[in-house]
């Protein structure tokens, strides 16, 4: 499990966070770096291919086992993802560049599915799934570490693309682990699936239809999305009608929001309607008699009930919870692929300076924010604590802001608290304040948002529901980078920072809501329990009391 984790946790961080270092030593233009970056939605939307995964055996690899299989396809496409990258040079290839690191991206999504899946069918109870999922995380973090500190060590001395390579030849390694773990045989067919096809329940024709439509909605999203990739990445020198990222995302950016987030919920909306009033439901039990059908029952069970569960709970409150999900950690997802490019080209700190304050001191910092996240919790109540997190989290982009524009506020602190008579380079005091505030923030805002997407998420389907949510957490922040980066190439890094603090305060006013929603619930249900409907009774019990 411990080199599972590191597997999951080294393509992440070469991917999402030290290719950008890459690409900004590299010269390649901002916007371009955004536009490379919507790389990182293959995790957001790796829930999608997640039940194809789950029920695919591979032809000869499959004999390994259905999870080792799947694991070994992916550890080798992304040791040659690393390779290939390393043999690159994204001046002058950025096409190919960018193909090779979408593949890589899959690749990695994908094991990240196979990941869980296997964590959950080894667990027993001698390696509890708590046991493993706390392994898992020490190997993630190491990878980080290694994928992010080390890499930019080791690009100091021995430049991207000889660090790639050794990367690709890390990664092949963990093959090694897979080949000695065991295997889970396969669950009977149809085993957890049965309440679909009880009275009551949806009819499965229906069924199917919406997750067509569904589908429909997300294939189009992911296709818009690649093909305005491509165009933007073959763009020749001198063209004069260049495709503009701002344009793509002021024009079709609220289009993929509403075919990724609206549809679904209005699909799942509907249903709950049907179900209510009795219309188009099984009268009597339909067992599932072929193997297309029960797929259909699994796709539908890891795509769709879970939103169905959630509207059904929260009804039109799933509004605001939504809010919540799409913007919450905007501020941070928007920002960070330019954050290596901002700390190494435009502020010039050296790879070694920014290794030690962005992946070594930084982690304590986001260590130290999740501990105070905890404390709140405790002192506050959560939606204080969510409302506090939202806050700082968009507050402390006008710390970036002021180290862009020279310093002059965190100068002021720094010799107030006499930081800079520590005997460390004033400039790296700067670097080191900043950093310091975004990742307690983070960390701080990081841990009352999963203890939101916890108390929402029904105990019934809490992985897949978890799953989903997380997911969409990334959707807006990455659309939104290409934009962002031609906006930095126009009006700088400091007008940069005050638009994304103003981003943050759409998530304050969600939380704001969502605490008023709650606290009125919670009153209703105490002053009037028989009255509730059973959905609102029930998000009621994981409702906060205001602190």
């Amino acid at each position: 499990m411990l080199v599972f984790g590191f597997s999951a946790g080294l393509p992440f961080s070469l991917l999402v966070g030290t290719l950008n270092a890459w690409l900004g030593e590299a010269k390649v233009d901002l916007a371009t770096i955004g536009i490379i970056s919507w790389i990182g939605l293959a995790y957001a939307f790796k829930f999608l291919w997640s039940p194809l995964v789950d029920r695919t055996r591979l032809p000869v690899l499959g004999r390994l086992g259905r999870r080792r299989g799947w694991l070994i396809v992916c550890q080798l496409v992304l040791a040659l993802t690393f390779v290939s990258l390393s043999l690159t040079d994204p001046a002058l290839a950025i096409g190919t560049f960018a193909l090779v690191a979408v593949i890589g991206a899959f690749a990695s999504a994908t094991q990240d599915v196979v990941i869980d899946a296997w964590r959950i069918d080894v667990a027993d109870e001698t390696a509890t799934v708590e046991i493993l999922s706390s392994i898992y995380q020490m190997g993630f973090r190491t990878a980080a570490l290694v994928g992010g500190a080390l890499a930019l060590v080791l690009s100091a001395r021995i430049s991207w693309p000889g660090v790639y390579l050794v990367m690709g030849v890390v990664m092949a390694a963990t093959v090694i682990a897979t080949l000695l773990a065991p295997d889970t045989a396969r669950p009977a067919e149809g085993l957890g699936f049965r309440e679909l096809r009880e009275p009551g329940a949806v009819h499965p024709k229906l069924r199917a239809t919406g997750l067509v439509i569904v589908g429909l909605g997300w294939a189009w999203a992911i296709a818009t999305v690649a093909i305005f990739m491509v165009r933007i990445l073959s763009v020749q020198p001198g063209d004069p009608n260049p495709p503009k990222a701002s344009e793509f995302t002021s024009s079709t950016g609220p289009w993929i929001i509403a075919a990724t987030v609206v549809l679904p919920a209005l699909v799942a909306a509907y249903f709950n309607w049907l179900r209510a009033r009795g219309r188009n439901v099984l009268t009597e039990a339909a067992p599932a008699t072929s193997g297309t059908q029960r797929a259909a029952d699994h796709a539908y069970s890891a795509l769709l009930l879970p939103l169905v569960d959630l509207v059904g709970r929260l009804r039109w409150g799933v509004i605001v919870a939504l809010g919540i999900i799409l913007t919450y950690r905007l501020t941070d997802s928007i920002w960070g692929p330019f954050a290596f490019p901002f700390y190494l080209s435009e502020l010039q700190y050296s790879a070694d300076e920014v290794a030690f304050a962005s992946k070594v001191f930084g982690v304590f910092m986001t260590i130290a924010g999740i501990a105070i996240g905890g404390v709140l919790f405790v002192v506050l109540g959560r939606f204080p604590t969510l409302i506090l997190g939202a806050i700082v989290a968009a507050a402390t982009n006008l710390l970036y802001a002021d180290l862009a524009a020279g310093s002059q506020y965190i100068d002021a602190f720094a010799n107030t608290f006499g930081l800079n008579a520590m005997g460390v380079d004033p400039r790296m005091v700067r670097l080191m304040i900043a950093i310091s505030g975004e990742n307690i923030a983070g960390g701080l805002a990081g841990a009352a948002y999963v203890a939101y997407l916890s108390s929402i998420a029904s105990k019934d389907y809490s992985a897949v529901q978890y799953a989903l949510l997380s997911s969409l957490t990334l959707l807006v922040g990455s659309l939104g980078r290409g934009a962002l980066g031609e906006m930095i190439e126009t009006d700088g890094y400091v007008t940069v920072f005050y638009v994304t603090a103003g981003l943050g305060c759409i998530a304050v006013v969600f939380c704001i809501l969502e605490w008023i929603r709650t606290s009125w619930q919670n009153r209703r249900s105490e002053a009037a329990p028989e009255l509730v409907p059973p959905s609102d009774a029930a998000h009621a019990v994981v409702g906060d009391t205001p602190g």
